[in-house]
């Protein structure tokens, strides 16, 4: 059960904000060689192609299922996603697999070609008047979920994957739109703070989030006894399970008292 009351994110900076993510990937994809699109990834066996492929299957969702039927149930939030996510692994993978067969087998101008249609067909689906209602129920793989939740959801997995692709071609930085850097931070913090329940840790992302978790004695006031601090982007790749704790320890990630060790709870999604 969640521990306190889900975040809210403003629907028109979330769509602003996949705007400038999807721009940067589609940019970065439109860049690449065949040589590149055959480049492991951190992620098993994919290859950058496989990668793409996937980032094309999550922009062209919300036109291929807004008009889906729903099923007789409650909504699902972005924290019940999370919660989720582990038992879809295989799923996700054999999508993958057949979109390569089926629509990014080409040259590296035909992948970034069937990107950037995608995406164009996102756009017209957001600007449709089912599109522009933020309330909007859409069915996803785990359930029904309102639109805005649903494009928080696109966010993370824009701002996650759009970081493997940046690792698989050895960019140092890649141009993370800054709203979305933030909702991803701050919703995998909720998200640790919902699994983890407690007060015996402050978990610091600064300059985006503050959640305290870990059961154990709350802290109240003056400096917490058990504080963990790392970068966004450090943070994220712990939830992901993209870096291992022991490797981000005293490099990227701060970590002080004896119930500090997050290792265990770690990686937050599947």
């Amino acid at each position: 059960m969640p521990t306190a009351k889900p975040r809210t994110y403003d629907p028109v900076k979330v769509r602003a904000a996949l705007t400038g993510q999807l721009d940067a990937i589609s940019s970065t994809v439109r860049s690449l060689d065949d040589e590149q699109l055959a480049l492991p990834t951190r992620l098993g066996d994919w290859r950058v192609r496989e990668l793409v492929a996937h980032l094309g299957m999550v922009v062209s969702w919300v036109p291929r299922h807004l008009h889906d039927p729903l099923p007789p149930q409650a909504p699902i939030t972005p924290l019940d996603w999370a919660s989720r996510t582990r038992t879809a692994a295989a799923s996700i993978n054999a999508t993958a697999l057949e979109l390569v067969a089926e629509q990014f087998a080409g040259d590296a101008a035909q992948v970034s070609g069937e990107l950037d249609r995608q995406i164009g067909e996102l756009w017209r689906a957001l600007e449709s008047e089912e599109g522009r209602q933020p309330g909007r129920v859409i069915l996803m793989r785990f359930g029904p979920m309102p639109l805005a939740d649903f494009l928080v959801v696109r966010l993370v997995e824009t701002v996650v994957h759009a970081d493997d692709l940046a690792d698989a071609l050895g960019l140092a930085d890649f141009p993370h739109d800054r709203f979305a850097l933030a909702s991803v931070t701050r919703l995998l913090a909720d998200v640790f703070a919902n699994q983890v329940p407690g007060g015996a840790v402050e978990l610091r992302i600064p300059p985006f989030a503050v959640v305290q978790a870990v059961e154990g004695p709350r802290h109240t006031r003056g400096t917490p006894p058990n504080v963990v601090e790392a970068d966004p982007l450090t943070w994220i790749r712990l939830a992901t399970g993209r870096l291992a704790w022991a490797d981000a320890l005293d490099a990227t990630l701060t970590a002080s008292g004896e119930r500090s060790d997050l290792a265990g709870f770690l990686p937050v999604l599947g």
